[in-house]
């Protein structure tokens, strides 16, 4: 049976260059007219995909609906031979790189903007992963850009909208369909990672003196939670909220840090709450908070990484390598080197830790913007980093006293065996363009010339001083593809062993966002008194140090941070 194809003349849109983290813009910008259609015929232009078999899904914000039939219409007019899509265009990225390594699918479009706003007035985003389920490389975005800008035409099939609510196989033009459970495939993995029975165990021993929450912020998570926490692990309804995903996330910003996620610190604090955790809108990112303890995205990935022995999946596997991004904390530099494995220090960007992966020299990374994950797939994972806490923490209380073992006792215990890396990011949101590039430049002519060397700067407020050791501008030798990573972010060192680190980050729809990383290590032989303190007051004189180094406020026009975390 054939089927009509249609070629629709269009014109190139400026601006349609992807990341690793894709395409993102304001709804409005997709609804241009022909601006998806433009960018999904460029995916299918760049990685020549006729027979193969594509997955389709994301997070459900607004617009998501409308863009899975797009991609269903020029896909299959561009040959492609079978689509997987999540039953009504939802998975979760990391459920989507599992299916995509699962069914040996050739690609997959993921529909999101991960932990940015949704609603027709906030932002989508359009992302193409690998093979290997992982974000696609430089060199692939870089293709599918340059077909942005010179496109003339896309084919669509001339065919109805298909209904994604119906889990089945179906036929779209000459294209198969398989809608899948969504969820089905992502918790026959975490069973098979984690000691689900061990957790149940200690779950239903201490109902009464441990309880569970976990927050989904109307992200794409809430299915997940359900089957995981509640139908598998046995946890009363209760213990999961904001579990329906909505388009617009509820109004509310689908980001799992200490400000956007305070529907669960304020549940957790009021209600006593012995273990919180949050996910973002596509499920990749991820929050532990339990009452009066936060955990650190960077303390998070080297606590997991110390207990990896406790996690059947690494008991199989081994650890091969540990691994962080640049600006995220030294802590789990520190779980390798006992360990006696390999530790990279790579560009922001998921795609560095899957090359490690992918040569099997990785086992468990994060970044400090709280995401966390390991080799089982090739993005970082919010609900299996929650798993992984709770395994954790029904593995330590096996031996334990009749006391529970909780997340502050996990996280004391650390500090007390490796000291502590004092750390805290300071993101500044759509600031000025101009003003945020003027940042850069002075500390880029500062790098250049040396001149910050050797300078000593005191720290008024709190006493002391710091004298600045180093500056540069990271930079990234890929030991697996040999690719060059260049301008990563500038750094400054102190005499001390601190750093702070200043980015411009990508990952926002419009205006400029310039992050501040600030670090400082603590040794454990400094006690108890001074491993345990606040993080702000750990922090409070480097960052004013880090503050006047820059003229942050000056440039930006900022006297606060948009988010601490």
């Amino acid at each position: 049976m054939s089927f009509a194809i249609k070629e629709i003349q269009t014109k190139p849109y400026e601006g349609q260059k992807p990341g690793t983290s894709g395409l993102r813009k304001r709804v409005k910008v997709f609804q241009q007219e022909n601006y998806t259609e433009n960018f999904v015929q460029a995916i299918f232009d760049a990685i020549d995909a006729k027979d193969a078999t594509i997955v389709v899904g994301g997070d459900g914000r607004f617009f998501s609906e409308e863009a899975v039939q797009i991609i269903l219409k020029i896909g299959s007019a561009n040959g492609v031979g079978k689509f997987i899509i999540g039953k009504d265009g939802i998975l979760s990225t990391p459920a989507a790189s599992n299916v995509i390594r699962k069914y040996k699918a050739y690609g997959g479009i993921l529909l999101t903007a991960s932990h940015n706003p949704g609603g027709p007035n906030n932002d989508f985003g359009i992302k193409y992963n690998v093979e290997n389920g992982g974000p696609a490389p430089e060199n692939v975005t870089n293709k599918i850009f340059e077909k942005t800008k010179t496109i003339e035409k896309y084919k669509v099939i001339d065919a109805p909208a298909l209904d994604l609510s119906k889990i089945g196989d179906f036929f779209f033009g000459p294209s198969k369909v398989s809608i899948i459970d969504s969820v089905h495939d992502y918790t026959l993995l975490l069973e098979s990672i984690f000691d689900f029975p061990l957790i149940k165990s200690f779950l239903d021993a201490h109902k009464s003196d441990f309880r569970v929450l976990f927050d989904g912020l109307h992200g794409v998570t809430g299915p997940y939670a359900k089957a995981i926490f509640v139908d598998k692990l046995g946890l009363p309804e209760t213990s999961i909220q904001n579990c329906v995903p909505l388009p617009d996330f509820g109004g509310g910003h689908p980001d799992p840090n200490l400000t956007y996620a305070h529907s669960l610190v304020e549940v957790v604090e009021k209600d006593n709450i012995h273990f919180g955790a949050a996910s973002d809108g596509d499920g990749d990112r991820n929050m532990i908070y339990g009452k009066g303890a936060f955990v650190t995205p960077s303390d998070s990935v080297a606590i997991i990484a110390h207990w990896a022995d406790s996690i059947p999946y690494f008991k199989k596997t081994g650890v091969k390598g540990l691994a962080r991004s640049m600006p995220t904390s030294k802590a789990i530099d520190l779980v390798a080197k006992k360990k006696g494995v390999e530790c990279f220090e790579v560009p922001t960007g998921w795609k560095f830790f899957g090359n490690l992966m992918d040569a099997d020299r990785l086992s468990i990374c994060g970044e400090e913007s709280f995401g966390t994950g390991s080799d089982h797939i090739r993005e970082k994972d919010g609900v299996w980093a929650v798993v992984a806490w709770l395994n954790i923490i029904a593995a330590a209380n096996v031996q334990s006293p009749p006391q529970v073992v909780g997340i502050k006792e996990l996280l004391y215990a650390h500090y007390d065996t490796y000291g502590r890396s004092f750390f805290s990011r300071y993101d500044y949101e759509e600031v000025s363009s101009e003003g945020a590039n003027r940042l850069v430049a002075l500390l880029n002519e500062a790098i250049k010339t040396g001149s910050l060397a050797n300078t000593v700067h005191a720290a008024k407020t709190t006493g002391g001083s710091f004298t600045v050791s180093t500056t540069y501008n990271f930079e990234y030798k890929d030991p697996i593809d040999h690719s060059v990573s260049s301008n990563q972010g500038q750094v400054i060192t102190f005499s001390d062993g601190s750093r702070v680190v200043f980015r411009l980050s990508g990952t926002g729809s419009q205006g400029a966002t310039v992050r501040l990383y600030v670090e400082r290590y603590v040794p454990p032989e400094a006690g108890a008194k001074e491993l345990h303190r606040d993080t702000a007051e750990g922090l409070k004189g480097l960052i004013e140090v880090a503050l006047e180094i820059s003229k942050l406020k000056e440039f930006l026009g900022r006297d606060e941070p948009t988010v601490i975390t």
